[in-house]
């Protein structure tokens, strides 16, 4: 009786919430569905009610459950457009101008969402960055403390000077690039939230089934126990700053802090990814990690960052999808931060299949930790695509380590991605070498082929060796494709 009554409370909850056929936000006019993958649509409306869509000549009905929930998916199809989606219930909703083509999914923190206006190349670009064939689409930044079904507040657009002008930078040169080489459509949803950790992005549940992420759910404790004394400390920075402009005098630097909730674990997740989940993919886009690089933070990145990677893909259910990345790039940061441990845990990341990373350490700024130049990471991550995702026979990627071998006093350092090793510039440092007591000291390094011979006076039997193992180190290791090589630790 009780199970009855429960069930006749929640159909006419949600008779009283829904009484016109409904969709999600990301299901719009101007919209990209993925080809060569079933269209799913899905929405809410009376329960009971029958919803048909139509599309591309073809009709799928369904009946909404007691809740008011409908889906339907129908057949795949190859890339073209536009289309027209008819959406029928009690009333008739009507998509135009919809493509069918490849979706890619823009994540990450402020270096993916750094957008196109501020970019070094927008003076050129932006006055040109009309293209019918290319979508864009922001979400919202928001959080939620559950999975939500919604996004709030966005829509598709098609690429123009006005469109592109706030969306993220290297997520529009990567579909600038991907549309003119494969001649497909492209849709890109821009999700990216600056200074942003993983694990805001990850799900609850991926999170906690992990127990070697405990130090995350720990790291949360610890900030939500000094958020007390964090307001305070924000009240101040706002007093201070108020005085100052009141005297007009320069603002002084504040640290900044983020606020409790956008770095909640799961909570981006919740409310930017989760929605977007149903709606099929080609792939992913990611570049983040600055805000994981604190020294209390950097050792759990190598697990959070496969556990974010394959929670993803288990929610999306279209298959092991592209996860294409950025490692980080050099910068100077602050001896409270360390990057190489992050960059060797993105170098490490490249184990999982259907994944490529973008190696950034030539591109960044020392003194900024937003490089403005956009254009050669979304040209990297574009060429990591044609090769991974579409299967281009070209090179995309820096030599990566593979493995040492002693000889003698000296490491021979094997790599992949090594066909014509060269020394950028004329010198080849960042090399350090280690014996058995673990302490590195800077290294010889000779190219041979496709190796480099390294040793140092100092350690008689070398046993491990790095690269690049600074926040801004001085790398000039680079292949015949002119892609600079990883930096990396040979120490497991």
């Amino acid at each position: 009786m009780l199970q009855l009554c429960l069930g006749v409370y929640f159909v006419l909850c949600a008779s009283s919430m829904r009484s016109e056929v409904t969709l999600p936000r990301v299901l719009a006019s101007h919209m990209v569905v993925q080809r060569d993958l079933p269209v799913h649509v899905w929405g809410w409306a009376t329960p009971g009610e029958a919803v048909t869509v139509s599309f591309r000549e073809q009709s799928r009905t369904a009946q909404t459950n007691e809740l008011g929930q409908w889906s339907v998916y129908l057949p795949p199809g190859e890339a073209g457009g536009p289309f027209e989606m008819k959406v029928s219930g009690t009333n008739t909703i009507t998509f135009d101008d919809v493509l069918v083509g490849d979706v890619w999914v823009a994540g990450g923190q402020s270096n993916m969402e750094f957008e196109m206006r501020k970019v070094s190349t927008a003076a050129a670009d932006l006055p040109n960055a009309s293209n019918p064939r290319i979508r864009l689409m922001i979400v919202d930044k928001v959080y939620a403390d559950y999975p939500k079904t919604d996004l709030t507040g966005t829509s598709w657009a098609e690429s123009t000077p006005a469109s592109a002008k706030d969306f993220s930078a290297v997520a529009w040169y990567f579909a600038r690039e991907i549309e003119a080489r494969e001649h497909v459509p492209v849709g890109v949803i821009d999700a990216t939230w600056g200074g942003t950790i993983a694990e805001a992005w990850t799900s609850l549940t991926a999170l906690g089934e992990d127990p070697a992420l405990a130090p995350v759910i720990a790291a949360r404790g610890h900030m939500e126990d000094r958020e007390a004394t964090a307001l305070l400390e924000q009240q101040a920075r706002d007093r201070i700053l108020r005085e100052a402009k009141a005297q007009n005098k320069p603002a002084p630097k504040i640290a900044w802090h983020p606020a409790l909730n956008m770095w909640g674990p799961a909570m981006l997740y919740n409310a930017m990814i989760a929605p977007l989940t149903p709606f099929p993919i080609r792939g992913v886009i990611w570049y983040q990690g600055e805000s994981n690089s604190a020294l209390e933070r950097a050792p759990a990145y190598e697990r959070l960052f496969r556990t974010l990677i394959e929670d993803w893909r288990r929610r999306w259910q279209v298959g092991d999808f592209p996860f294409l990345y950025v490692q980080l790039a050099n910068f100077t940061s602050t001896p409270k931060e360390v990057w190489a441990p992050i960059r060797e845990a993105q170098r490490r990341a490249l184990a999982l299949r259907n994944t490529g990373m973008a190696v950034t350490i030539d591109v960044g700024n020392p003194d900024d930790v937003h490089p403005t130049d956009k254009l050669t990471v979304g040209l990297r991550l574009a060429l990591a695509a044609r090769a991974v995702t579409y299967g281009e026979q070209l090179e995309y990627s820096g030599p990566m380590f593979r493995q040492a071998t002693p000889e003698g006093s000296s490491l021979r350092v094997w790599f992949d991605h090594a066909a014509g090793l060269d020394a950028k510039g004329g010198t080849l440092t960042g090399f350090e070498v280690a014996g058995e007591d673990g302490e590195f000291v800077p290294a010889e390094a000779k190219i041979d082929g496709n190796t480099v011979v390294v040793n140092s006076s100092a350690v008689g039997a070398p046993v491990a060796v790095r690269y690049g193992w600074a926040n801004n180190p001085e790398c000039h290791l680079y292949n015949r494709a002119g892609l600079p090589a990883s930096p990396f630790t040979s120490v497991k």
